[in-house]
This record gives structure tokens, C-alpha cells and sequence, in this order.
């Protein structure tokens, strides 16, 4: 790994500590920070020796960057649409020593088929806006509204493209909200996306689940293990015991 280098941040832009190899990343509150789905996708995708990845939608390079720190993947790809958010995640990708194992393209995720060409990776990521038009106000030109709907992509438009990313037998990881999972099924298996592993996380045990975690494979067969719920706190402002010792905060 390259050595960190000094970095001079912009205005409104800050460094966090990822807790992990000692990474840092590059955020700003008003293009949106990264929270919890985004750890427990990147502690949920499973990126063997030697295997290429790429994370569609990336934002600021956190899902590449803590894949790398997880998993013994051979090289990393983060997508982003925006140039802003792309720019904080190549400066953070700088910082960390990680130029030669991961590349940020900034790029419409739709495109990315002939951008990378079909069936160049192993494995795909996603940690999509998770709300359509039904789904509240926004404003078209704001990042966070970007980053929350279905401004620049629908739910269809990230599952073909990871689609045809993928090799045969390659593996698809997604995190979304449970109550979209009928049409996410329903889109994984019109492309050919078998789902294989479903996990969903409860903020409290005794509350109803607010994300699901999700492994298709390209042309897998039908087959759905269902694991055991994941809960995130044991009570307010403390983590339970999974969250601190298999995802590593």
C-alpha cells in the first residue's frame, strides 16, 4: 500500500476516521455522509481472492474503500455520477495509499455497461437511492435529494446494469428498505439475478426491520437461504455485539 499523504480539504469538507487500517475519508454534510447501510453492505458482500469489484452509485468511495480494507479483492471501481462527490472520493482513495487498487470513475451508472464493458466483474455493489416518485418531495438539483430518489437512476436501471457487469456465476449485493422487496425480486429475476442470501437489520429488536441486505448471483438457480435478523443496537446509542466484532465498529 502506497503511503498516506497530506491532504488539504475544502471548505465544509472534513476528515472521519473509518476505524479501519487506519483509513480516513473525505465527507461534507450537504452532498450527504455515509451511515450504517453502507457499513453493513460492505460487511455483507463477500469479495474473494483475486475477484474485481464495482460499486455503482458510490458517493464518496466508502463502500470501495472499506471493501478493500475487508476482503482480498484484486482491484475496486466506485461509479459516481457526481462530479463533487466523485472528486472527495479520489482525494480519499490518495490519502489512504489505495491508488493502485481502487478507481473512481465518475460516470452515469446506466452507461456503465459500455464504459467497463459487459461481463467484467465478479462481483457488484449498490447502495441505491432508495426512494421513487411515491416516495416524498424533493428537489431534482439538490446532491442529498440525488442521493435519496430515483433522480438519476431507478431501482430497474442499477439491477440491468449490474446484470450485465457481471460474469456468469458473479455475485450482486444490494442494500435497500424491506418494503421494497417485491419489486426488487421481481427486477433481480427479470435480469437474470437469482437472489441466494437475504438478511434483514432491525434498529431494535423490538422493532420492524429498516433494511435488507441482499446476494443474487447471475444465472444462479432458485434457491433463497433467508439468515437470521441483524440488530444494530442493543439500546439507544450502543451497538450490539455483532455490529462491533463482525462489521468492526
Amino acid at each position: 500500500m502506497e503511503q498516506q499523504r497530506e491532504i488539504a480539504l475544502r471548505p465544509g469538507e472534513r476528515l472521519d476516521d473509518l476505524e479501519r487500517n487506519g483509513y480516513k475519508i473525505i465527507q461534507t454534510p450537504h452532498r450527504f455522509c455515509f451511515g450504517m447501510d453502507a457499513v453493513l453492505l460492505s460487511g455483507f458482500a463477500q469479495v474473494k481472492k483475486g475477484e474485481r469489484a464495482i460499486d455503482l452509485g458510490t458517493g464518496t468511495g466508502i463502500i470501495p474503500i472499506l471493501l478493500e480494507a475487508k476482503t482480498k479483492g484484486k482491484h475496486f471501481t466506485g461509479l459516481e455520477i457526481q462530479e463533487e462527490s466523485a472528486d472527495m472520493a479520489r482525494r480519499s482513495v490518495a490519502y489512504n495509499g489505495l491508488k493502485e487498487r481502487i478507481d473512481i470513475v465518475c460516470g452515469d451508472l446506466r452507461d456503465a455497461p459500455e464504459l467497463f464493458g459487459r461481463a467484467s466483474f465478479e462481483v457488484v455493489t449498490s447502495n441505491p437511492p432508495y426512494m421513487n416518485d411515491m416516495h416524498g418531495l424533493k428537489n431534482p438539483s439538490d446532491a442529498l435529494a440525488i442521493a435519496r430518489h430515483e433522480i438519476k437512476c431507478t431501482l430497474e436501471d442499477v439491477i440491468s446494469s449490474a446484470a450485465a457487469l457481471l460474469v456468469s456465476g458473479g455475485r450482486f449485493y444490494l442494500v435497500h428498505r424491506p418494503f421494497r422487496l417485491v419489486e426488487i425480486f421481481t427486477m433481480l429475476t427479470k435480469y437474470r439475478l437469482e437472489p441466494k442470501r437475504m438478511r434483514l437489520v432491525y434498529p431494535f429488536a423490538d422493532k420492524e426491520p429498516n433494511m435488507v441486505l441482499i446476494e443474487a448471483v447471475r444465472g444462479g438457480r432458485s434457491m433463497l437461504r433467508v439468515e437470521k435478523p441483524l440488530i444494530v443496537y442493543e439500546s439507544p446509542g450502543v451497538y450490539t455485539r455483532e455490529i462491533y466484532e463482525v462489521y468492526g465498529y
